[in-house]
């Protein structure tokens, strides 16, 4: 099998051409380098340094592929109010380039990884797939239009397709230098520095956290099994709902590192509570949570500790300065 992957230089890409890999099986992917690392790209991977927004390259280099998996975006949740323009391209615009080369290649099936996002702010808990989605945030927004594009295309064209909504997900080679998502790197690398992490509103925020081993464990599954179509499933570990503060006692915990946050403005838009359902695909996939928080965070640290700390890199420009933007990107305090 020959399987095509967006996003082969960042987390969840890397992690999947890894296991592909193992498998025996052909991957080629691409990246644009902006959110990934070229370190992370297994040396087997036919790899090109490639805008997914560039239709001719998209189609050139997925010729005879068999399998897509769309992991590649600008993945900014609360960033995306105020930069809307760059974050939607790089998450809606990209899809729509990638699905197109697809559906000229006359792939097999189109694998499509949404975000928790779409959800926005539900009554109730946990967030199931057949609840309509309310997202808050141009981010959140801009993948479920994706999704919904995904469907009529793939639907049109006899493409077998699948979305898979992670929660927030955690391990090994997460990005550590961007000042604006991954909260859980950004804890890390904070500690690492002796600096206190920065905490929006009082941190009683609830939120999952998946392990990378269990997500690729998913998608796996969606590449090789046929019996599955057209179906969206939430991944994650909701056994585990905890707090940011929690998140970072559990950090600080792994490093020994004496904890006293900083707390600022909440940030527009958040969710208070977002947590999933993983019910259909415990069902349908197998899936199990295997690694738990406190693990995850540990492999996390481990790694972190032996790369060393790094420096926050302010390489996205923020659209919408005003008094809603938070100083913390303004001022650049992280």
């Amino acid at each position: 099998m020959k399987v095509f992957i967006t996003g082969v230089a960042g987390f969840m890409g890397s992690h999947l051409a890894d296991r592909i890999i193992e498998n025996g099986d052909y991957v080629v992917g691409v990246d644009n380098l902006i959110g990934g690392d070229i370190d992370n790209v297994n040396p087997k991977v036919e790899f090109y340094n490639e805008d997914c927004d560039n239709l001719e390259k998209m189609v050139e280099h997925m010729k005879g592929c068999d399998v897509v998996f769309h992991a590649a975006c600008t993945a900014h949740d609360g960033f995306s109010l105020f930069s809307p323009y760059y974050i939607t391209k790089n998450t809606f615009q990209i899809t729509m380039s990638v699905l197109s080369a697809a559906i000229q290649n006359k792939i097999s099936k189109f694998i499509y990884c949404s975000s928790m996002s779409r959800y926005g702010e539900q009554e109730i808990l946990p967030f199931t797939e057949d609840m309509l989605c309310k997202p808050r945030v141009p981010y959140g927004a801009a993948k479920y239009a994706a999704e919904l594009v995904v469907q009529q295309i793939c639907d049109l064209n006899n493409v077998y397709f699948n979305i898979i909504v992670p929660h927030n997900i955690i391990g090994p080679r997460q990005c550590a230098n961007d000042p604006f998502r991954n909260v859980a790197a950004i804890m890390i690398n904070r500690m690492l520095q002796g600096k206190q992490p920065v905490i929006y509103g009082d941190g009683e925020q609830k939120r999952c956290f998946s392990d990378i081993e269990d997500v690729v464990f998913c998608i796996e599954q969606l590449i090789y099994r046929s019996d599955l179509n057209r179906e969206i499933f939430n991944i994650g570990p909701d056994e585990e709902f905890v707090t940011i503060n929690t998140l970072a006692r559990t950090i600080a915990d792994a490093l020994d590192f004496e904890l006293n946050p900083i707390y600022v403005p909440q940030r527009p838009n958040e969710v208070k509570y977002a947590t999933c359902s993983s019910d259909k695909a415990r069902k349908l996939l197998g899936y199990s949570t295997k690694v738990t928080l406190e693990e995850g965070i540990r492999r996390m640290v481990e790694e972190r500790k032996k790369k060393g700390p790094v420096e926050f890199d302010y390489h996205y420009d923020i659209e919408i300065v005003n008094d809603k933007t938070p100083k913390t990107w303004v001022d650049r305090l992280i």
